[in-house]
């Protein structure tokens, strides 16, 4: 994500003014508000004309929608990268600690993707909403191997489970972005405990649940 000015290096072309554009408007809109927010403001910032924006997103509040769909779009993108194992407890486990990586490491977009629907006059709409429940199809997928391969109870209901880990997720992610999260134990702990908890709750034994879940949260090469 951008820290500040993007400087200018010469012609680019169309998808890197675009990409900039995004960028700085998370960062912006993350940082300081929608009143801040302007295309004059953008195009300074990236180094390319006040036309750009209307060029690429229509008006104000079709970037700042694009900048939410382009959050989904690298979240699934990081989420597809994840190896599918003979483990859906660790592989949940996985998609849990990717949430968190995107979180952090996208973090102006991430902050546009739920930050409300008073941005620059965006207004969500209900293919937006359904976008952003479109995250929950990775877990739920893995949650549905869990039932099947009777780590989780038979009984489980697979839409109700995903939409409270989705809520500690989130919840965990906006904590941690506040720096809420403070004594003895870290984000990650906080997570891991969360994850082990969740599984046991769901019909795992404790030993495999904490074994599943250590193994999806150990740091990828």
């Amino acid at each position: 994500m951008s820290t500040g000015k993007v400087v200018s290096t010469g012609k680019r072309d169309a998808a890197d003014v675009r990409r900039l554009l995004l960028d700085e408007a998370a960062r912006v809109l993350a940082e300081q508000g929608p009143a801040a927010l302007s295309a004059r403001r953008l195009v300074k910032e990236v180094g390319a004309s006040t036309m750009a924006v209307y060029t690429h997103f229509g008006s104000m509040p079709g970037l700042v929608r694009e900048v939410m769909r382009e959050g989904f779009e690298r979240f699934r993108a990081r989420a597809q990268g994840l190896e599918r194992g003979t483990d859906p407890v660790a592989e949940l486990a996985g998609l849990c600690r990717i949430y968190q990586e995107f979180a952090r490491a996208e973090s102006d977009v991430y902050a546009v993707m739920f930050g409300g629907s008073a941005l620059a006059g965006f207004e969500l709409s209900d293919d937006d909403r359904r976008m952003g429940t479109f995250m929950m199809r990775f877990p739920r997928d893995a949650i549905l191997r869990c039932v099947g391969t009777g780590r989780f109870r038979a009984d489980a209901d697979p839409d109700l489970l995903v939409r409270q880990l989705f809520g500690s997720m989130h919840g965990i992610a906006q904590l941690t972005r506040a720096g809420y999260i403070m004594g003895d134990h870290t984000p990650d702990e906080v997570l891991a405990g969360t994850l082990r908890d969740f599984a046991v709750a769901a019909g795992d034994s404790p030993d495999a649940a904490a074994a599943s879940v250590a193994a999806g949260l150990s740091p990828r090469p």
